[in-house]
């Protein structure tokens, strides 16, 4: 007589219950969920590489534009979230570690660290952008500061022009900002699917699903946190520092 724990006696036979049918092995799993993993990463950093090369162009073509419109941006708060990613990569190097060691508690806390400190990064990225919005310099949705009743626009753009003989008009400068949310807005989006993911690894984390050497599915979260929290660290010189130097003026941005 055929019963319905056949199946499943034949499963625990191939191996451990976390190994899958198509696998010789724990070995071979673990190899192949990491390349899985790398060239996934590797198709990301494609798009993102697209994004770089529109930002190297257009830099090269209107410096002063990027000059001009990176003053705009709260470089402060920029770097409150490059302090947040820094740190939030710490705890989730931390969480990797502790699902390698089978200590549940600590991989718990140290996910939900990594979860809240990628919510102030959103947190604050939000308050930015509705400070932007509200300027009336985002392309597309808010577009006014830069219109020509603006005195004070004006008066920026003639400034510039008068003190690096260099005319940058209103244009060039939108090009700036379609090129910064372009980038930021595609970190920020990549963000929320990370606190996604997370989220989810600390919930089945809680249950003791990363126990017992199946802890490879954090370190394979971890990776894709990792690669986010680099990015930023590329956008953040790129987008709010480089701009606003101008080759030869050396009065600071």
């Amino acid at each position: 007589m055929v019963t319905e724990t056949k199946p499943a006696a034949e499963h625990e036979a191939h191996g451990p219950s976390m190994l899958h049918h198509h696998f010789d092995d724990l070995v071979q799993q673990r190899e192949c969920n990491s390349q899985a993993m790398w060239s996934f990463l590797a198709t990301e950093a494609m798009m993102f590489g697209g994004l770089f090369f529109a930002y190297s162009l257009y830099r090269f073509l209107y410096p002063g534009a990027f000059h001009v419109g990176s003053h705009h941006l709260n470089i402060t708060l920029g770097t409150a979230n490059t302090f947040v990613l820094l740190f939030s990569s710490l705890t989730m190097a931390l969480a990797v570690h502790a699902a390698a060691v089978e200590n549940k508690k600590r991989l718990v806390v140290c996910l939900g660290l990594t979860w809240l400190l990628g919510a102030s990064f959103i947190g604050i990225k939000a308050k930015e952008w509705t400070d932007d919005y509200n300027e009336g310099i985002v392309p597309a949705l808010n577009w006014h500061y830069y219109d020509p009743g603006n005195a004070e626009a004006q008066q920026e753009l003639v400034e510039y022009t008068e003190k690096h003989h260099q005319v940058v008009t209103p244009n060039q400068v939108m090009m700036y900002f379609v090129i910064y949310f372009s980038m930021a807005g595609l970190h920020a989006i990549h963000m929320v699917v990370g606190l996604i993911l997370v989220g989810a690894m600390m919930w089945l984390g809680a249950q003791g699903k990363f126990m017992k050497g199946n802890d490879q599915p954090v370190e394979i979260a971890g990776l894709y946190w990792h690669f986010i929290d680099i990015i930023w660290v590329f956008l953040f010189p790129l987008l709010y520092l480089i701009p606003g130097f101008h080759p030869g003026h050396h009065g600071g941005p």
